[in-house]
This record gives C-alpha cells, structure tokens and sequence, in this order.
C-alpha cells in the first residue's frame, strides 16, 4: 500500500509542475518585454524629452501590453505643407513641458511624452478615428483611455502650465513647469520708462501733456476694449490663434462654443467693440459740439452706421457661441 502511495504522489507533484510551469514561464516572458520596453523608452527619453513615434513604435510601444507606464501622446502635423500654426504653436509649450519633467529631479518612468506627426504615422491617425490636430491623449498604464483622457484643447488651451494640470489629473504626476527666460517683458518696460523719462526730460518745462484728458481718456478706451473682448483669458489660457481643419483645410476663427476662445477672435470682438465706441463718441460729438449743423448731420448719421452695423456683427458672434440665441 505504501509502495502504491509514492508513485502516486511523485505524478500529482509533476501534474502540478506541469499546471504551473507554462503560467510561470509567460509571466517571466511578460516581465523580460516590459523591461525591455521601458528600457528602451527611457533611452530615447534620455535624448530627446519628446519620443517621435511611427505606427510600429507606437503600435507596441503604447497600444501593446504589458505596460506599467503613462504615455502623453500629442498627434500633430508639424510639416511646413500642412500649414497648421496651431500645432507649432502647441509644441513649444509641449516642449516646455516635457523638457520640465525630463530635467526635474522627480523623473521617472512612470511617465513618458510621446508625438505622432500625421505624416510619420498617419495609419495611426486611421486606427483612433482622428481628423484634427493636435490633440492630446494619456494613455494610462492599465487599461484603455476614458473620455478624460483626451485634452480638451479648445476649451483649456495649450499652454504648458494647463497641460501639467490636466497631466496630474490625470496621472498623478505633478510636473513644476520651468520656463527659459524671456526677456522680452523687461526690455519693453525698460523702453517705456526711457520713452517716459526722455519726455519728461525734454518737456521738462511744460508738462502740460500729462494733464491732456483725451489722451488719458483714448488709453483708459483701449484698456478697457482689451479686457472686454478676453485679452486676459488668452494670457491665461493661451489659445490657438485660430483652428484649421488639416483634412478640409477650413480655418476657423470664432470657437463655436461659449466656453472657449481663439485669440483672432478676441482681436474681431476688440474691433467690433471700437466701432460701436467711436459710433458712440460721433454721436456725443453731434450733440455737443459747436460745429455747424450740416457737420454735425454727418457725423450723426456716421455714428448711428457704425453703431448699427458693429453692434449687428457683435450680435451675430453671439449667436454663432450661444446656439440657443434668442433664449
């Protein structure tokens, strides 16, 4: 009875062996390809903080599991015959971005930025049913991208500071982003303030100027005409100029939703707003001044024409934004 146990119990071990052999060799196959893909990424994120990607690298180096890494993958069409500004302008500040995580003391693998130009892959456009760029998709570690994992650019725009938030949100990781230094900002106080002092120092003696209440008054207007027509909401957002589609070749310069802008449009809201205010100011000037009354006919109907015919485009921007105008 016991000489029957012993071989008995040797085919249960090996049955077992066996069960779990097969298991065990995939999970050290799985193993030896994640390294391997994590090596190589981090070998090319140690030379160039954005990985250019074709449809074979991203094929397996994003689509295919086994991965333990997040992807930030920005599809754009950078060639000078696509004539897209926008993606140009969308990959400084995505430059600035992930030049900000390569050289942070926080750097990992957790993270790689990646980029697929159209003409480098655009198999890979076909396969994601994409038809704009550029775009913005985290693909997380484990798992398929969910609606919030494509960036909402015409909403948030595409400056660096607003893609790491979207990036921690999305991933957990916080990147400080660091910018090269810009000049530009202090030379140009410094011009101003030289301009001011040579004034002064010229006029020294009649500083009457200062005291010039339409010239005050015409700095105060175009102050206010920049604020109004959302000059602040593109310093802090940073939106495309204008969005053309790269399969139509449209261009579009008024967003079509209330929730966002592009910079050409705040420059025809900040035209249409001055000639509604100069109609205005025509119109104080018939009323008012001291000209002869065949003068003051002309500029009234010249006030009322531009206060009409501004005014209308306003409304007509308005209604493109709000598509249930009239309420």
């Amino acid at each position: 009875m016991a000489a029957l146990q012993v071989p008995v119990l040797a085919v249960a071990v090996l049955l077992l062996l066996g069960c779990r052999g097969p298991g065990a060799a995939g999970q050290r196959r799985k193993e030896m390809v994640l390294s391997e893909k994590v090596n190589q990424l981090m070998e090319w994120a140690s030379k160039r903080s954005v990985i250019r990607m074709n449809g074979d690298k991203f094929r397996r180096l994003v689509k295919a599991p086994p991965r333990n890494y997040s992807v930030i993958v920005m599809f754009t069409a950078l060639q000078p015959h696509r004539q897209c500004v926008v993606c140009k302008q969308a990959d400084e500040e995505y430059q600035i971005l992930a030049n900000s995580w390569r050289y942070s003391s926080a750097f990992t693998n957790k993270i790689f930025f990646a980029m697929v130009d159209f003409d480098e892959g655009s198999d890979v456009f076909q396969m994601l049913n994409m038809n704009s760029a550029p775009t913005f998709i985290n693909f997380p570690a484990k798992g398929k991208p969910k609606r919030g994992d494509t960036y909402e650019l015409q909403v948030r725009g595409f400056a660096a500071e607003q893609l790491a938030r979207w990036v921690a949100d999305r991933t957990d990781v916080h990147i400080r982003v660091i910018r090269p230094p810009n000049y530009a900002g202090p030379l140009m106080l410094g011009l101003l303030l030289a301009v001011i002092g040579g004034l002064v120092y010229l006029r020294g003696s009649n500083l009457d100027f200062l005291y010039n209440k339409t010239g005050w008054a015409f700095a105060a207007l175009c102050f206010v005409l920049a604020m109004t027509s959302g000059q602040m909401w593109n310093h802090i957002r940073g939106p495309p100029y204008a969005h053309k589609n790269p399969h139509t070749g449209q261009v579009n310069y008024i967003h079509g939703s209330s929730q966002a802008q592009f910079v050409a449009e705040t420059h025809i809201v900040l035209l249409f707003n001055g000639g509604v205010t100069l109609g205005m100011v025509l119109l104080h000037e018939a009323a008012t001044s001291d000209m002869d009354v065949g003068k003051r006919k002309i500029m009234c109907i010249a006030g009322i024409g531009l206060v009409v015919l501004f005014f209308s485009w306003l409304l007509s921007v308005f209604r493109s934004k709000y598509h249930g105008y009239p309420y």
